[in-house]
Order: structure tokens, then C-alpha cells, then sequence
């Protein structure tokens, strides 16, 4: 009897909370969902940005799950994923351990080298593979559990504990030059990273490669109701983690709630997409503010605010550390998480030169990259469309490196990189085309970074306009 009362409170309370929602006078309703959809969009930037590119993968290339899509040639413009490189070879694969553990086997760093991180679906890194990852360029097979794994796991294998099932490993296949020659070398070196499930055989299956190059592949972040189609679907796929419980009830209000359809009525979608917008003029007033500069006086910046970097590289392990904020603006920028920065690689962004105006497509701007950058392989630079921060449509290259063919240094060694709607006479390898119609931003990489960058012995300067 006493058990029949409890569970009828509980089915009572269950009714209630749902009816006591659609009671709501209409109004109160409307805000209530237009201010959690708004904080929605900020949490769920990462896990929503790892979907879309999993959806485009799905819906323009052949590519599935636990197999590779790759770029048989540095990217182009129509690589529409957040702030790509266009200066290697992108080796990814989008996994899925539902059905069981999966192996990512990556190659010795014998004639090529993989800089490599693996993350879960909300872009957590799990581990970075590679010279500078676990395997220590020694080759290594990454086996990848899932949340619910309570098996053995074998001998040889660097295991990798997702508390999600689903993931991705961005697999960069490093380039010497963009000579024909090394391309050609660098996209056969990726194709030896194998994928295989469990249990390991002496033979796995082979692993699958689909080239996605001249492929239109848009994964830029849909700001409007659609948003909320991609977050639903991480909802209904992946378990709620510990930390992110509290949006269990925000989601519910929106129509989104684990095992039920999300089926949002013309009204509410209208108020997705306001809300969409909100966010996303939040998070780009967040970046428009600035991140810390790593050099006193000069605009660049690491692009990852510290609190974010720290709490991911911890896997969120800190109870009173959970930078949702700094987390949203990160994943509109760009994708992946490195368990170990500044190691394999860093990034430093720029949106406004040196007299703090922001980079305007219709003017000419000049870098002066200082000789003896500090890196063991390259730098580039590289421009991306302000507003998407994607690379800049229908341009026909996006960036110059030090690897890149015919760029000439100054006599002091420095090299100047010119950025605007045409090329300086007779610096044309130099020179990194801009939309005379829309505002853009810059990213420096440094591949291998070393001592002077992190000890400032090595600067780099501000960009300047032009006459």
C-alpha cells in the first residue's frame, strides 16, 4: 500500500511539474524561453559545433562513423569549418563506441608526423597523438571506452575513457612544403592511421578513407532555431554528464527532453531564432572585448581564454571552476581541444590593428614576421572571415607560411605579409587576399612552438594599415 501511495506522489509530482510549465501565463512563457534558449546556445556551443561538422560529413561526403574524411590537398575555401589550417593535410574521424570500444591507430613518426587530438562530443580533449602526444611519435593504438566500459583492457593500448559516445580525432598529417611532392607524402603518411573496433584481430577490417577536398563542407554555426535541432540531437544521443544535470529542466522548457520528440510549434521557433541572435551577439561582444594578450601593448592573443584552457586540459575536474562562458565564445571560433597547449602547436589571434580598429576588407594591412620565428616546423598566417570565422569565400588562397612556396624574407630576415584586395607588385607570395565587402580576422600559427614565444624574447608585432 505505502508503495502504491509513493508512486502515485511521484507520478502526481511528474504531472504537475509539466502542467504547472504549460500554465504559465503566455508571456512569462515566451521570456522563459527566450532567456534559457539564450543560455542554451552558450552552453551548448561545443557539443552543437562537433555535430554540425558530423551532419555535414553525413550529408555531403560519403564518410561515416569510425571511418576518415580527408583533405587530399591543403584546404580551401569551401572547407567551411571554424578557422581551419590551410598550411596541412586534416585527417578526421568522427567516432561512435555505442556498439563498443573503437581503436585509432596512429603511425610511427617515421617519414611524416601526426599532430593529433582526440575529444569527446563536447570537444573535452581525451588525449593528443603524435611526436608531442602519448605515443611520443613512437606510434600508438588510442583505445577509445565507453562511458559504460567495465572491461579488460588489453596489453599495448593507450586507453581513453569518454564519459560521451561519440567523438572526434582531428588527425593533421604535418606538411615539409606545399610542393606536389611533400603534399603527396604527407596525404600517404595519414592514410596509415587505421580504425578498427574491438576486439582486435591480426587482420582488422580496412579503414575507410572519403576525400572531402573541393567539397563545399559547411559546418559554420547556424545561429537560429535550427541550432536547437543539433542540440536536441546530442541530448537524445549522449548520457548527461554530472556537471551539466541543471539544464535538464532549462532544456525541458524549450521542448527538449531525453526519449520524446522535439517538435517545436511555429511560436516557439520564432523565439529559438531571437534567442539564437542573442547569443550570438553576446559571444561576439565577448570577443570583440578581448581575450589577454599574451605580449603587454601589442593586440595578439592565445586563442583560448585561461580559465578555459585550464579547466578542459583537467578534464572539468575542479568543482568551482566551469567556464561556460569562455567555453561558448572558444567553440564559435574554432573546434578541438589540446590536452597539452603549446606543445605540438599554438595559436595567437588578432581582430583589430594596431590603432585598435578592426581589420576592414576594403584596406590594405602589413605584418612584419620578426626572423628566427621560434618553432621547430612552420609558421603561417592565416585570414578568416570575421563573421564566420571560416575561410574568406571564393579567395583563392588563404594564408602564407614559412613553408609555402616563393615567400621572400627581408634582408634582416624578417618577412612582411600583406593582407587586402590585391597583391603589392612583385609580392605576390606574400600576400593573403581579403573580401573588400566584409571585415576579417587573423590567426599566426606556430607548428613545434619554443622558448622565446613563451618567454618573450620573441615578439610579434602589430599588424598596420596601410596608405
Amino acid at each position: 500500500m505505502l508503495r502504491f501511495i509513493l508512486t502515485g506522489v511521484v507520478l502526481l509530482a511528474g504531472a504537475t511539474n509539466v502542467a504547472a510549465q504549460d500554465m504559465l501565463p503566455a508571456e512569462l512563457r515566451d521570456r522563459a524561453i527566450a532567456r534559457r534558449a539564450t543560455e542554451a546556445v552558450i552552453w551548448g556551443m561545443p557539443a552543437v559545433n562537433a555535430d554540425l561538422m558530423l551532419q555535414t560529413m553525413l550529408s555531403t561526403t560519403k564518410a561515416r562513423a569510425n571511418e576518415v574524411v580527408y583533405w587530399s590537398r591543403p584546404v580551401n575555401w569551401k572547407n567551411q569549418t571554424l578557422t581551419p589550417n590551410p598550411d596541412s593535410i586534416y585527417f578526421m574521424s568522427f567516432w561512435n563506441v555505442k556498439e563498443g570500444p573503437i581503436v585509432i591507430e596512429i603511425p610511427p613518426a617515421e617519414g611524416g608526423s601526426i599532430a593529433g587530438n582526440i575529444v569527446n562530443a563536447w570537444q573535452m580533449p581525451l588525449e593528443d597523438a603524435g611526436p608531442h602526444g602519448a605515443d611520443e611519435g613512437k606510434g600508438g593504438k588510442y583505445l577509445i571506452l565507453p562511458p559504460d566500459y567495465m572491461g579488460e583492457v588489453p596489453e599495448g593500448f593507450i586507453p581513453l575513457r569518454s564519459d560521451t559516445f561519440t567523438g572526434f580525432a582531428l588527425l593533421r598529417s604535418n606538411l615539409k612544403s606545399h610542393a606536389d611532392a611533400d603534399i603527396e607524402k604527407s596525404v600517404a603518411y595519414g592514410k596509415k592511421i587505421k580504425i578498427y573496433p574491438m576486439p582486435v584481430t591480426d587482420k582488422p577490417p580496412e579503414t575507410v578513407f572519403t576525400d572531402a577536398y573541393d567539397v563545399l563542407f559547411d559546418s559554420t554555426i547556424r545561429f537560429d532555431a535550427s541550432f536547437f535541432d543539433n542540440l536536441n540531437r546530442v541530448v537524445q544521443t549522449e548520457p548527461w554528464l554530472e556537471r551539466d544535470r541543471a539544464m535538464i529542466d532549462q532544456l525541458k522548457t524549450l521542448g527538449i527532453e531525453k526519449g520524446k520528440p522535439f517538435q517545436p510549434s511555429a511560436e516557439t521557433k520564432a523565439l529559438l531564432d531571437k534567442a539564437a541572435a542573442e547569443a550570438r551577439a553576446e559571444l561576439s561582444a565577448r570577443y570583440d572585448a578581448g581575450f589577454p594578450v599574451i605580449n603587454e601593448g601589442i593586440r595578439w592573443f592565445p586563442a583560448g581564454l585561461p580559465d578555459m584552457v585550464k579547466a578542459a586540459s583537467e578534464a572539468y575536474a575542479d568543482p568551482g571552476l566551469y567556464p561556460v562562458d569562455a567555453r561558448g565564445v572558444t567553440y564559435t571560433l574554432g573546434f578541438t581541444g589540446i590536452k597539452r597547449l603549446g606543445t605540438a602547436q599554438f595559436y595567437l589571434m588578432a581582430n583589430k590593428d594596431k590603432d585598435g580598429n578592426p581589420f576592414d576588407g576594403g584596406a590594405n594591412y602589413r605584418l612584419v614576421v620578426p626572423k628566427d620565428a621560434p618553432v621547430e616546423q612552420y609558421w603561417s598566417v592565416t585570414a578568416y572571415d570575421r563573421e564566420t570565422h571560416a575561410l574568406i569565400r571564393n579567395m583563392d588562397k588563404a594564408s602564407v607560411a614559412s613553408i609555402g612556396e616563393g615567400v621572400k624574407k627581408n634582408a634582416d630576415g624578417s618577412v612582411d605579409v600583406y593582407f587586402g584586395a590585391k597583391a603589392p607588385a612583385g609580392k605576390e607570395a606574400n600576400f593573403v587576399p581579403v573580401d573588400p565587402a566584409r571585415k576579417f580576422e587573423l590567426l599566426f600559427r606556430l607548428y613545434g612552438p619554443e622558448k622565446p614565444l613563451f618567454e618573450k624574447s620573441w615578439k610579434l608585432p602589430d599588424v598596420e594599415k596601410m596608405p
